[in-house]
């Protein structure tokens, strides 16, 4: 068998890559190769379309092991498993203890508990751990930053009294004054004394992180996943540096941090992301001279990005969440909450918490990928990324060190700036298509109405309240989701009371019209209009005659470039101001057609979000 497989290889010739490029040549026929094939990423580096052997010859991230310094493989040895983690808002705490149980038995075996600063106290606790067996779950809070230490002394007091090895429980507390600076816009003045006592009230617990770096807000905010990265390592490092700084023994404070990290749609970006988050990180704590390499390990936690989740064509969230949580299982991490598909409209109910769990519970049970440990080890295209989204990353990280570090730049309001500007540029990139949300800017459903649904901010992030009614010392961090303009425009079409008729006049080259009425229906349901397709017209009298039988508030003229000069400026004349006309498309005759009175173009150069909200005006939609 050997020598038959040795045989069959030795019968097809290697081949170099020289000769695929020359193949590349050829198959383009004359197009520019960088132009068309390679991709220029929001990240600052390209991407190539083919990658070898030899691209990943000499690379830093194929030199380990899993469960070896620097940790780019993983912290793991033996499989792949994650927690499954479902998180609560604690309003009432014995509500939230029956619903903790009831996900307890359906496959979540992490828990994430917000509570509310004054709500805090040991009967609380004692409420909300009833029944939980603390030993065989991770167990994670949040509270107001002020009494971070107090609960921690709870948690302490509580475990004791039940008997537990404190030494052996897994789990968090989420202390993160850089956050609450981030969203507020608050100096929170000297925390290190706070901080310094918090590690030291958790001492015990051996299994506790209580230092969170939560650079899922970045994510949430807009950021692209290399400015993510890098200030989540500038975050880190500053905890790190006012940690030892304050007496506390390096490797004990390395291990009281964990990183709370977003995905975000791009698959194996992410992937690559955490990997190299981890490597990165090593090497960070690594300079601090710590006892043990286990010092260097990174924790982190992973949650599906709300930036890109959708009002409408909701169940498209599946799609993004399910890769989302797929790319950061691949990637090693250590839990996973996977957001529910209603969450960005409404207060998640059982089916989607159902649905948002069984999405990881797949992904172990039916797929196995809590089984092998880093399985994108080797992919000649995963590991080229991961070492070039660590650099990008790790420049910007030296980059806000040489600027006197995270929280100095946090005061400065600069990191704010920096991932607000990419916010909005993703926003641009969103308005004219350059960004795709499906079902959004993109292959709208037709018919699809709100119906009520409005979006909301379902966050547990609001729920410690000082500081909320004074004014910012430095500007906070913006939280818009991409769709949120578009579902705007939408909801107001809808809100109107009328919903403008679009039809299409189809005529003359099949392919164009086909292709183009399929375009401009795309295009102007993005807004909620009722778009009115045709099969095709003998003129465009005959046309414009069945728009008026249809009661068109809209006519596209949709034709191919070359015919526009015979049809446009008959049908614009024959309609003679009873809809608007549009004409799909860009071409050559535009100035033309323009000057004979003809306003209105779209084609794949528009800016979608302003031509419509242009169109809503004209047809008085406010």
């Amino acid at each position: 068998m050997a020598n038959s497989k040795e045989k069959l290889f030795t019968e097809f010739a290697p081949t170099s890559t020289e000769e695929w490029l020359e193949k590349i040549t050829v198959d383009l026929k004359g197009a520019d190769f960088e132009k068309k094939l390679v991709w220029r990423t929001n990240e600052g580096f390209k991407v190539q379309p083919f990658y070898r052997l030899e691209d990943i010859e000499g690379l830093p991230t194929t030199r380990s092991l899993p469960g070896e310094f620097p940790f780019v493989r993983g912290n793991k040895t033996q499989d792949n498993t994650w927690f499954v983690r479902q998180d609560f808002c604690v309003d009432d705490a014995k509500e939230a203890n029956r619903k903790a149980l009831y996900v307890l038995e359906r496959g979540v075996d992490s828990l994430g508990f917000v509570i509310k600063g004054k709500d805090l106290s040991a009967e609380l606790i004692d409420t909300l751990l009833d029944g939980i067996y603390c030993d065989c779950v991770e167990l994670n809070f949040k509270t107001c930053v002020r009494r971070a230490a107090e609960l921690a002394g709870i948690l302490v007091a509580y475990f004791t009294k039940k008997g537990y090895d404190l030494a052996t429980l897994k789990g968090s507390i989420n202390y993160d004054p850089m956050r609450k600076m981030l969203r507020k816009g608050k100096d929170l003045g000297d925390f290190v004394p706070a901080l310094a006592e918090l590690v030291k009230q958790m001492e015990p617990l051996k299994g506790y992180r209580c230092v969170g770096v939560n650079a899922v807000d970045l994510c949430n905010a807009g950021a692209y996943i290399y400015q993510e990265l890098g200030y989540a390592l500038a975050w880190g490092n500053e905890y790190l540096q006012l940690m030892t700084e304050a007496g506390i023994p390096v490797d004990t404070a390395a291990k009281a941090i964990k990183f709370n990290f977003g995905i975000s749609s791009n698959y194996f970006f992410e992937i690559a992301k955490f990997r190299a988050a981890r490597m990165l990180w090593a090497n960070i704590v690594k300079q601090y001279e710590p006892k043990c390499d286990c010092a260097c390990q990174m924790r982190t936690h992973a949650e599906t990005s709300t930036f890109n989740m959708t009002v409408f064509d909701a169940y498209v969230n599946l799609l993004r969440t399910q890769t989302e949580t797929m790319s950061a299982a691949i990637a090693g991490v250590d839990s996973i909450t996977t957001n529910p598909f209603d969450k960005a409209f409404k207060e998640s109910d059982d089916f989607s918490e159902r649905i948002a769990r069984n999405q990881q519970l797949l992904l172990k049970e039916e797929s196995h990928m809590d089984k092998i440990v880093d399985p994108a080890a080797g992919s000649y295209y995963v590991e080229t990324l991961t070492v070039s989204i660590a650099k990008q990353a790790w420049d910007l990280f030296l980059s806000i060190e040489k600027e006197g570090g995270f929280l100095a730049q946090v005061k400065a309001g600069k990191v704010q700036e920096v991932i607000n500007n990419s916010g909005k540029a993703r926003h641009e990139a969103v308005s004219k298509r350059k960004e795709i949300l499906l079902g959004t800017n993109q292959y709208p459903n037709f018919n699809e109405l709100a119906n009520g649904k409005e979006p909301v901010e379902t966050s547990c992030s609001s729920y410690c309240t000082c500081l909320s009614n004074e004014e910012p010392d430095f500007e906070a961090l913006t939280f818009q989701r991409a769709a949120s303009d578009f579902e705007a425009l939408r909801l107001q079409t809808e809100k109107s009371g009328r919903r403008p008729k679009a039809f299409m006049l189809t005529i003359g080259n099949l392919a164009m019209r086909q292709a183009r009425a399929q375009f401009s229906c795309n295009f102007l349901a993005c807004a909620g209009y009722q778009v009115i397709d045709n099969l095709g017209f003998p003129s465009v009298e005959a046309g414009v005659e069945a728009a008026m039988e249809a009661k068109a508030d809209i006519v596209v003229l949709c034709s191919s470039d070359d015919e526009y000069a015979e049809y446009a400026i008959p049908a614009f004349q024959a309609l003679n101001g009873r809809a608007m006309f549009i004409v799909a498309g860009a071409p050559a005759c535009m100035e033309d057609l323009k000057a004979a009175g003809i306003e209105h173009f779209i084609h794949v150069r528009c800016n979608v979000l302003d031509t419509l909200k242009n169109f809503n005006a004209l047809l008085g939609i406010k």
